[in-house]
């Protein structure tokens, strides 16, 4: 472990033109929550700050979209993303917003001071112009080609399929996000910071200095763009939407969302120290301080290139220890999407599975996309909640406090004589921390959640197979020391769970009675974590888990389905207009409206029904093609639109004597052409 005992912990400022996701969290914010929570029980000084990214293009594209104002779009999602937070247990010391008055005035002075040393090259250059919407092209509101990859919808600044950072003017085949034109090219004037100039500096500093600690994914995607060769990156950009330019002749320009964004970490350190009473500049400014960045794979080229050059060329700060970028999860098979609504959204489950913070907070450890992508699945996550979190650590713990209060009435005995058996399960217990810590250490949260769960495990074996349930009635003293050992595990982990299962860990603690000020060192340090004659929580101990049941699972899975649908009927291609017809064509058609008197399904087939309609004129058979959108019973008494005078046909030996008029509704299915209100059966379509 580094000698530092403090830490500036950073997690991705979240961009304020959408909710919370499951990526977003198993990516950045529970590994970031999980390390900051554990360094706070080894008894570091530690800032874990975070933020609103309310600047940039997807911003005032996201309120163009809505019909509202950029301001009213960041204090809508401002409010929903941090109430999420809170409400999801990620303990941030302060959680900022970059449209506060602190960040511009940071920002501001970040770039003068850089701008007075000469670290910018300013340069008029062309740059993509929307004619229509007269204004200049920046970032997301250019869409084209990716130059790397080919991918055909990649953004100005990056592509989403490769995770390349491109210029705007990089893009192969452009098209205006605006008015789908295609731009042209208009001069405008910038600055820009030369990456190049940083180069030598970039790679001893990270493909040399940290070869060894850093992520091989972090190392990799570095090394790339270096070897690709740096280039100068523009940190400004013409619009209206961020924080102005500080500087004469840059009316209408402001600063690059990706230049002012991590500044967010600094403003909103100093938010926190203010308030707190402390020296933000110790947080920033200290060579002792340890500086890690918690961000997803499409965030590296901006933590490990831009802003550190951006911190090294200003001269006043420590640079990053550590950048430990995860890769990206999936859900059900599919890539996690905001504009497809293709997500789990925090704010949802919070209200879905209330209570149940720490059921996701571990399926999304367990099952980390640390070193490739990964996929969330609901029936892993149902998996992981009842046979894990239930049947193991939750099992134990139920027993040990059930037992310790039917026996003893809740308070813990006096050992009588350990056995080599209870030596070695106490010897492992005391091993415990430092083999966690180790995974965390070096940012290994699955690994080390998997550790903290060998815990349980380690105490459900032991109760298990001592069965002191049936050793009561022959060995009384024998059982006393079972208890006590049991006991002492469970203390264990109520501490060992504080990163990992927040809410399960102040649970346990208010079934155990432990002491609050116990830290994870105790558990390895402590001969007792629990002593003889204590009193834990009397009665029926409050369940730390409850399973989740199949409807509930498939609840959540039919909600994606019916997205995937909605998602298909949205993308599918209208039909293009057929030939065009004469008046006396259309007059040839019979269409009248008619009611459905009977339904039955045609036997040996999926897709069809038998209907029996009244169209007026007469009564009817006719076969239709809904039987995958609606039942039989479904259909009884509903009013259709018929073409009455086609040609009848047999259809599976039945005579079908006309067709019923359907169209495609928004999720995919089948709907019906029907009148608003109803109407007289043989009324006439005209």
């Amino acid at each position: 472990m580094s000698s530092s005992k403090r830490y500036t912990i950073t997690a991705a400022l979240p961009y304020t033109n959408g909710p919370i996701h499951i990526g977003h969290l198993a990516g950045v914010y529970v590994p970031a929550d999980i390390y900051a929570r554990f360094l706070r029980l080894k008894g570091n000084d530690v800032a874990y700050i975070c933020g609103s990214d309310e600047h940039g293009v997807a911003i005032p594209m996201r309120a163009k979209k809505e019909g509202v104002s950029p301001q009213e779009i960041i204090d809508k999602y401002h409010t929903i993303i941090k109430t999420s937070f809170e409400d999801f247990g990620i303990s941030f010391d302060n959680y900022s917003r970059t449209s506060n008055t602190i960040h511009h005035e940071t920002a501001s002075e970040f770039f003068k001071k850089m701008y007075a040393d000469g670290e910018f090259i300013e340069e008029v250059s062309e740059q993509l112009y929307d004619t229509e919407a007269d204004q200049f092209l920046a970032d997301r509101f250019v869409i084209g080609t990716c130059p790397k990859c080919g991918f055909e919808e990649s953004y100005g600044d990056q592509c989403e399929n490769c995770g390349t950072s491109h210029n705007a003017t990089d893009l192969i085949n452009p098209k205006s996000a605006i008015t789908g034109n295609v731009p042209v090219l208009k001069q405008t004037k910038h600055w820009f910071l030369p990456l190049d100039k940083h180069e030598t500096f970039l790679r001893e500093w990270i493909l040399e200095g940290h070869k060894n600690d850093w992520k091989a994914n972090v190392l990799g995607q570095v090394k790339s763009w270096i070897d690709d060769g740096l280039r100068p990156r523009a940190v400004t950009r013409d619009l209206d939407w961020g924080i102005p330019v500080p500087v004469e002749g840059a009316d209408g320009k402001v600063l690059y969302v990706w230049f002012d964004a991590p500044i967010g970490y600094i403003s909103s350190t100093k938010e926190w120290a203010a308030r707190e009473g402390k020296n933000w500049e110790d947080y920033w400014k200290k060579e002792d301080t340890k500086l890690v960045h918690f961000i997803g794979k499409d965030n590296i080229v901006f933590h490990c290139i831009i802003f550190p050059s951006m911190l090294k060329a200003h001269g006043d700060y420590i640079l990053p220890e550590n950048v430990p970028a995860n890769e990206f999860l999936n859900l059900e098979g599919n890539k996690l999407s905001t504009s497809k609504n293709w997500a789990v959204w925090l704010h949802e489950y919070l209200e879905e599975f209330p209570g149940q913070q720490d059921v996701l907070r571990y399926t999304l450890t367990a099952n980390a996309p640390e070193n490739k992508d990964n996929d969330f699945t609901w029936k892993d996550f149902q998996a992981k909640n009842n046979n894990e979190l239930v049947a193991i650590f939750g099992n134990f713990i139920n027993r040990v406090a059930v037992l310790t209060n039917k026996y003893y009435d809740g308070v813990v005995p006096t050992p009588v004589e350990f056995t080599e058996l209870d030596e070695d399960i106490l010897e492992q217990l005391r091993q415990f921390p430092d083999i966690i810590e180790k995974s965390i250490q070096r940012y290994r949260f699955r690994e080390a959640s998997q550790e903290f769960m060998n815990v349980a495990r380690l105490g459900n074996k032991y109760l298990a197979d001592e069965e002191p349930w049936k050793l009561i009635k022959t060995d009384e003293e024998r059982v006393k020391t079972i208890m006590y050992v049991a006991l002492q595990i469970s203390s264990a982990l109520a501490i060992l769970a504080e990163p990992f299962l927040p809410f399960t860990s102040n649970k346990l603690k208010g079934i155990l009675k432990t002491d609050e000020n116990l830290g994870w060192n105790d558990v390895a340090e402590k001969e007792v974590l629990l002593a003889e004659g204590h009193k834990i929580q009397e009665g029926k101990p409050e369940l730390l888990f409850t399973k989740v049941e199949d409807k509930t699972i498939e609840a959540q899975i039919q909600k994606l389905e019916d997205t995937k649908k909605a998602n298909e009927a949205a993308n599918k291609e209208v039909e293009p207009q057929k030939d065009t017809i004469e008046f006396d064509d259309f007059t040839k058609m019979d269409i009248r409206i008619g009611t459905i008197l009977e339904a039955e399904k045609v036997a040996k087939t999926k897709k069809l029904l038998k209907l029996k309609v009244d169209v007026g004129i007469d009564v009817r058979t006719i076969v239709s093609g809904i039987a995958k959108s609606f039942s039989p019973e479904d259909v009884i008494g509903q009013q259709v639109t018929v073409l009455c005078n086609l040609a009848p046909r047999k259809i599976r030996g039945i005579e079908s004597q006309g067709m019923i008029l359907m169209t495609d509704a928004t999720d995919g299915s089948l709907a019906f052409v029907e009148p608003q209100q109803k109407v007289q059966n043989g009324g006439q379509v005209c």
